[in-house]
């Protein structure tokens, strides 16, 4: 059995650690962090050329099943993923943790999109923590907010004049993240809603702090693709059982 996961995230290097070796896996990484963390078993970097593409390369290589485990934000690759796997008749499994859900304190503000975020920090402060990624930040290119940019690798223009970036990689934990909130003043909060524990002491922090919250929502799924929540609860569907 041959098995495809599209991977790069913390789930997706677990689930090639419970599939390898009792099945042949290649993981595929889009290549976009420079020294990503490689999971057991075959690794592929680099696309594929789109739907069609990815399509072709599920016949010449035989595999027997795919498992989307990109991020929930890399929309455009579960879309291809679900034309290939349709076009080639190959199972198709998505692989997303569960989102973020708010608690008692919290003041989020949910938005669709990075450009109805930037819209949102009308009137929430001058000092933003902006913890969505490298890519994407032409949506705050014109805010006069000051802006402390967190990411794995350096991000590239457009970006808000008024920018720290600092590079990191999580997990992250709570007293770190309270630390950085006093430490830079931080006034207002923007993530994206990725899930997972890693990422997750920065809202507990700013709930403590007081700190609005400004979450863009997740895309969906396909329609039609089963989603399984864990890389055991994944396993357990490749392997059948």
């Amino acid at each position: 059995m041959h098995v495809l996961i599209l991977g790069g995230t913390t789930e997706a290097r677990a689930l090639a650690g419970l599939l390898h070796p009792r099945v042949r896996v290649t993981s595929s990484l889009a290549g976009r962090v420079a020294r990503p963390r490689l999971p057991e078993g075959e690794v592929r970097i680099g696309g594929f050329g789109g739907a069609d593409g990815l399509a072709a390369w599920l016949g010449e290589h035989a595999v027997d099943a795919v498992i989307d485990a990109t991020h929930p934000f890399a929309e455009r690759i579960s879309f291809n993923a679900a034309r290939a796997a349709a076009t080639a008749h190959v199972p198709l499994l998505a692989l997303r943790r569960p989102g973020w859900v708010p608690g008692e304190g919290d003041d989020w503000r949910d938005v669709g999109s990075l450009a109805e975020g930037a819209t949102a920090l009308d009137g929430l402060g001058d000092r933003v923590f902006l913890t969505t990624g490298r890519m994407g930040l032409a949506a705050f290119a014109d805010r006069p907010e000051w802006f402390l940019v967190r990411s794995v690798d350096a991000p590239e223009a457009p970006m808000p004049a008024r920018t720290e970036v600092l590079l990191d990689r999580g997990p992250f934990t709570l007293e770190g993240e309270r630390e950085l909130l006093r430490r830079h003043r931080i006034d207002v909060l923007v993530t994206k809603d990725s899930g997972g524990t890693a990422t997750a002491p920065k809202l507990t922090a700013a709930r403590e702090a007081g700190i609005p919250v400004v979450v863009v929502r997740r895309p969906p799924v396909p329609e039609g693709v089963r989603v399984a929540t864990t890389p055991e609860e994944a396993a357990a569907l490749v392997l059948g059982y």
